[in-house]
């Protein structure tokens, strides 16, 4: 497969090169002077002798293994230069020394500053067709440009790719400079960016970008964003030969099963499955160039970030307008999904004329609706931007309306699974937040789970004095009173913490205030004892719960509430609303059956009748009563004996 490189041994520096420069600067020439490959592959770009999409070379020298990604110089072609600008360690500035710094040179220029990169060389093309005298003017120049920018020590190189003159400095200047790129982190998840994709005989679909993060294998599974589709690797290629695994900080081309290469184009994303989500809302730090018109609330822009190019509108948070050379803190509201991470960077153009304005750092790819009334929300992007991990997450979690899970927390920073474990347990260990849940491991704010129990305690104490007859509320009710923002892992732990503390006494499926008793009235506790007698008197042929009731003293709630007293206690037991049967009958019932079952593992509906001596009224129900309780299970008309 074309676009690839050996694969990487340990000693081996892989480093992303990218050309930026005016059309007709050299930047092909030089190139291809460096590594013997053109970079220019469609036909038009040969005919016309103008680079149109992204061209790439590759070249090795002493223990660096350079990427380089040629990007066009037309004004025309500047989004083609900017999905190339993707994943770039280091700049190769190209001016042509017989026309100095051009439009197009301070675009690139300007795209690649905001892009984050810090290092790179600048070349003087073409300096055979000037004088020394003309060929120091431009330095001055040029460095006049540079200065107080990342690039205001950099070397300065005139070349001729015609002679030769200066190649040799030239290729020690990139070397030196590759060194002072620093290396990317193959430990976090993969993410790819696709900046080709095409169909190759006796292999099929086939992508390539630079490899931002993590790696890539033959055999492995990866998600396609923003489609979410999970794929199979057939191969990885570098150097036109299959490698066991592509890393962080090269050019990468990926052979993908069971899809064809018209369903993936450039801007899509190939990433470790499971982990991330696409966004349409993002939170980011903007800044405008000082030769931009100033920026109004709303305005709509071009966004470019990765390989990916759709429009944005921008949502400025601490103004109605940005001045030109200033930033702020905005949200940007697309209108398709792109997978983005905190700490991409991404390009701004005008809407029209098309000009880059700007760009930015995504603080929260994730963000919820911006409101004018989310006061909190700017010191909590400034966390974002600024602060460690353990802050982070801290912030993370109070803005979370319910609490954050480890698999949410992993989607919104990018972070690998360890780190973020480890920024739990010290964050944690300050008890800012609390850990209430391993598995899956999930945590709630502070505050968030000290309102849980405060909540619990009030509700249970308010249901006891509401209801005194009553054990204690059940939590199948007790949990939904406490509303929405109280997740279960967090109900179950500050239950398990009340009740350790003795605030709380939790029984089963009831909950009650430490300590509390039911405390009846003589007529009640008559009346229990009434109720309680004549269930257990009766056998299997029990009255009916109304009838029984209604011979008691006191009025049907009070009865009701004591009936249910019975029945919490397992004294009696409900089989159905109107059939309430004494425990000891059914213990005896079932003793009945094991003894039948000696004779008959299976009872019919009449047999069962006969042995034990009831009609159909009550048959009917013990049966159901006791296949819920996998004594019989039903077999056609008859049971089967468990």
């Amino acid at each position: 497969m074309p676009e690839t490189f050996p694969n990487v041994a340990a000693t081996v520096r892989s480093v992303i090169v990218g050309t930026a420069g005016h059309i007709d600067h050299g930047k092909s020439s030089l190139v291809e002077a460096l590594t013997g490959t053109h970079p220019d592959r469609l036909e038009e770009e040969k005919r016309r002798g103008i680079t149109i999409d992204l061209g790439f070379a590759f070249l090795e020298d002493h223990g660096v293994r350079f990427g380089f990604v040629d990007v066009p110089g037309h004004e025309r072609f500047v989004s083609n230069m900017l999905a190339g600008a993707a994943g770039i360690d280091l700049l190769l500035l190209v001016i042509a020394a017989d026309e100095a710094i051009k439009p197009q040179t301070r675009e690139h220029f300007d795209i690649c500053r905001l892009l984050g990169v810090t290092t790179g060389v600048v070349a003087l093309t073409k300096s055979d067709l000037v004088d020394e005298y003309a060929v120091g003017l431009v330095r001055m120049e040029v460095e006049d440009y540079l200065r107080g920018t990342f690039l205001q020590h950099a070397a300065i190189v005139p070349v001729s790719t015609k002679s030769g003159a200066g190649m040799d400095e030239l290729r020690r200047a990139l070397h030196e400079a590759a060194y002072a790129v620093p290396a990317r982190d193959t430990s976090q998840y993969l993410r790819l960016p696709i900046d080709r994709t095409f169909a190759m005989k006796g292999f099929g679909t086939v992508v390539t970008g630079t490899l931002l993060s993590g790696s890539v294998a033959p055999e492995s599974e990866v998600e396609l964003f923003p489609q979410r589709k999970e794929l199979r690797v057939r191969g990885v290629h570098s150097g036109g030969k299959p490698v066991p695994q592509a890393v962080a900080g090269q050019r990468t081309a990926v052979n993908l099963a069971a899809i064809d290469h018209a369903e993936v184009h450039r801007g899509m994303v190939l990433a470790t499955p499971g982990r991330f989500r696409a966004t349409r809302r993002l939170d980011a730090r903007i800044e405008l160039l000082p030769g931009a018109a100033p920026l109004k609330q709303r305005t709509r822009v071009h966004f470019h970030a990765g390989t990916s190019a759709t429009l944005a509108e921008v949502h400025l948070y601490e103004q109605d307008e940005l001045a030109p050379g200033a930033t702020s803190l905005a949200q940007l509201r697309l209108p398709e999904e792109l997978l983005l991470l905190p700490g991409d960077r991404f390009i701004l153009r005008q809407f029209s004329p098309v000009t880059t304005i700007g760009g930015g750092k995504v603080l929260d790819a994730l963000a919820t609706r911006a409101k004018r009334s989310d006061t909190g929300r700017a010191a909590f992007l400034e966390t974002l931007e600024r602060a460690d991990p353990p802050s982070i997450i801290t912030r993370l979690t109070e803005r979370a309306f319910s609490g954050l899970t480890l698999p949410e927390l992993i989607a919104r920073t990018g972070w690998a699974e360890n780190a973020a474990k480890d920024a739990i347990a010290q964050v944690a260990a300050t008890k800012a937040v609390r850990i209430v849940s391993q598995e899956p491991l999930t945590l709630v704010a502070a505050a968030v789970f000290a309102e849980a129990r405060a909540k619990i305690l009030a509700r249970v104490e308010a249901f006891r004095k509401e209801n005194p007859l009553q054990p204690g509320i059940a939590r199948e009710a007790l949990r939904p009173s406490l509303g929405r923002r109280v997740r279960p892992e967090a109900f179950r732990a500050a239950l398990q913490e009340l009740a350790a503390e003795k605030k709380i006494d939790v029984a089963g499926d009831i909950v009650k205030p430490a300590g509390a008793q039911i405390t009846l009235l003589p007529e009640e506790a008559k009346a229990k004892e009434q109720i309680e007698q004549t269930f257990g008197s009766a056998g299997l042929a029990v009255p009916g719960v109304q009838e029984v009731l209604r011979s008691l003293s006191v009025e049907p709630a009070r009865a009701e509430k004591l009936l249910r007293i019975l029945i919490n206690e397992k004294n009696l037991v409900r089989v159905s609303p109107e059939l309430v049967f004494h425990r000891e009958a059914l213990t005896h019932l079932k003793a009945l059956l094991l003894t039948y079952k000696k004779k008959s593992e299976r009872i019919s509906v009449p047999e069962f009748k006969d042995l034990a001596g009831i009609s159909r009224k009550y048959a009917i129900p013990l049966l159901e009563y006791l296949d819920r309780e996998r004594v019989t299970r039903r077999a056609g008309d008859e049971r089967v004996i468990l």
